[in-house]
């Protein structure tokens, strides 16, 4: 795998992630704010960096999945991911009604499988 497609790979894997972290915000807050209120609706520049790291490291992975073990079952190597990174929030935050938790972690779930998909289509 050349370094060029894994930075293509990379750039698009990014720039789903940001585009989908500002589609949650504004959902979650949708969610968890009471009607009525101001709610701030930026993403902090800290989970944008996040993302862009998140991107890297599940771009990586995937390098390995469909450059040693091939492209079948790439659905459920990202669903999977994506559920050990959507879940546990489920435990941590408690301030947030539960439906906000559930569109949150569905939303991460979405993100991931989405982002497998792109992966799949540049580096299969």
């Amino acid at each position: 795998m050349t370094l060029g497609r894994l930075v293509l790979a990379w750039l698009v894997v990014a720039a789903w992630f940001v585009i989908a972290t500002f589609l949650m915000t504004e959902l979650v807050t949708r969610l968890a704010i009471p009607p009525g209120a101001t709610p701030y609706l930026g993403v902090p520049t800290r989970v944008l960096k996040w993302r862009l790291a998140e991107a890297a490291l599940l771009t990586l992975i995937a390098s390995l999945w469909f450059d040693s073990l091939g492209s079948g079952g790439w659905w459920l190597l990202f669903l999977l991911i994506g559920a050990l990174e959507a879940f546990p929030v489920w435990f941590r935050a408690t301030e947030f009604p539960k439906r906000a938790l559930v569109a949150d972690s569905l939303a991460n779930l979405v993100r991931y499988v989405t982002a497998g998909a792109l992966l799949a289509w540049r580096l299969s």
